[in-house]
C-alpha cells in the first residue's frame, strides 16, 4: 500500500518537475543579411499546411522570431509596428517539450509551461500538430488602453495581423512553411499559457520545413 501511494505521488509531481526542468533558451544572433530578395519573397509567399517534423535549425528559429517582432533599433522599437508603439503583441512559442514566451529585449525564450500544447492549436488538423514550432500571437489590451473596448480589440487585431505577416514573409524568404490560422482551443491555451483576462488570443502560425 505504501509503495502504491508513493508511486501515485511521484506521478502527480511529474508535471511540476518537468516545468522546473525547462530552461531559458538564449537564441543565436539573427541573420539580418540572409534570405531571398524582397520581391522574390512576395513571389514565394504562400500558405503551406504540410510540414516536415524536423526541428528548426537554431539560426532559422532565431531569425524567424526576430523578424516576427524583434528589436531592430537602439530605442527598443520593433520589426512590427504597433499602435502608439504599445508593443502589445506577445509571441508564444510552442515546441513538443513545452511552451515559451519570446523575450525580444533579451532575444531569448522564457519557459511558460512544460508539455506539448500543439494539439490545442491544431484541433483535428493533424498536419498542423506535426509542425515542430507553432507561434501563438497574443495582444495584451492593457498596453493599448487602460479601459479596453471594442475599438481596442480592433487595434489589437491589426497589430497581431502585422506580426503574422512578418512571419509569413520571413518564412518565404528562408524557405520555411507556414500558414496563418485563427482556429485554436482558446480555453485550453489560455490556461496553459497562463494568460490574463486582458490578453487576447488571435492568430497562430505553425512553422516548419516543407514536407517532402
Amino acid at each position: 500500500m505504501r509503495l502504491l501511494i508513493s508511486l501515485l505521488l511521484s506521478l502527480l509531481t511529474l508535471p511540476l518537475l518537468d516545468a522546473q526542468e525547462l530552461k531559458v533558451i538564449k537564441l543565436e544572433a539573427p541573420d539580418k543579411a540572409g534570405g531571398a530578395p524582397l520581391m522574390k519573397v512576395f513571389n514565394n509567399r504562400k500558405s503551406d499546411r504540410e510540414f516536415s517534423t524536423a526541428k528548426l535549425r537554431p539560426q532559422d528559429l532565431s531569425t524567424l522570431l526576430w523578424a516576427a517582432n524583434g528589436i531592430n533599433r537602439p530605442d527598443g522599437k520593433r520589426t512590427a509596428p504597433s499602435a502608439v508603439n504599445a508593443q502589445d503583441v506577445d509571441v508564444y512559442v510552442l515546441f513538443q517539450e513545452g511552451a515559451y514566451l519570446y523575450d525580444a529585449k533579451a532575444h531569448a525564450l522564457t519557459p511558460v509551461a512544460a508539455g506539448d500544447y500543439r494539439g490545442d492549436v491544431a484541433g483535428r488538423q493533424e498536419s498542423v500538430k506535426a509542425a515542430p514550432v507553432i507561434l501563438v500571437l497574443v495582444s495584451d489590451l492593457e498596453r493599448l488602453s487602460k479601459t479596453p473596448d471594442e475599438g481596442t480589440q480592433r487595434t489589437a487585431a491589426v497589430d497581431v495581423g502585422i506580426v503574422s505577416q512578418n512571419i509569413n514573409l520571413v518564412c518565404a524568404g528562408l524557405g520555411l512553411a507556414t500558414v496563418p490560422r485563427g482556429s485554436m482551443d482558446q480555453d485550453a491555451l489560455r490556461k496553459a499559457l497562463k494568460l490574463k483576462p486582458t490578453q487576447l488570443l488571435l492568430i497562430n502560425n505553425p512553422v516548419g520545413y516543407p514536407k517532402q
